[in-house]
């Protein structure tokens, strides 16, 4: 048996091998990275007329959503680092869409609220999200939707199962 090829069970299949195929359209993970880009791209389109960038927009969205509420809930959330939320948040404020205040609990605390011309705004988000998505998806079925779905959150489930390196 070659030792660069891990046994498989029933239960757990080996569906890539240590040659050039994983490397590119044949890479699951590729494949996921062009669909995300391609989607981020569009998703940037349809929020130009809100004057949002994507770096403004998901922070502007988890907080009409009720998500978070202060910085450091929103980097966690939009996989960003607290000084770029800082800064897009800095932008969103400077727009007026937001404010920023201390909290009264606990001082140290920065709560983050949509204003009026924020949640006005906010609520253009999910239509011009719905476009971006029904438009990669367009030919899919709802039943294909469903089990995309299921197989995306079935991966990030696996990623996140274990917090030790894949096996070798």
């Amino acid at each position: 048996m070659n030792a660069a090829i891990p046994p498989s069970s029933p239960d757990s299949p080996v569906h890539y091998r240590n040659d050039t195929r994983c490397m590119a359209e044949e890479n699951a993970g590729y494949l996921i990275k062009l669909a995300y880009h391609s989607l981020t791209r569009m998703l940037d389109q349809e929020m130009a007329p809100l004057d949002l960038t994507a770096m403004q927009w998901r922070p502007l969205a988890m907080v009409y959503l009720g998500r978070a509420d202060t910085p450091a809930e929103l980097a966690r959330l939009n996989a960003m680092d607290t000084g770029a939320m800082t800064r897009a948040l800095d932008r969103l404020e400077a727009k007026g869409l937001l404010r920023r205040n201390r909290s009264q609990e606990d001082r140290r605390v920065v709560k983050i609220e949509l204003t009026e011309q924020g949640d006005s705004v906010a609520r253009e988000i999910p239509p011009s999200i719905a476009r971006a998505l029904n438009h990669h998806l367009r030919g899919f079925s709802t039943d294909e939707v469903a089990q995309l779905m299921h197989f995306l959150r079935r991966m990030i489930a696996n990623g996140s199962a274990s917090g030790t390196a894949p096996e070798r």
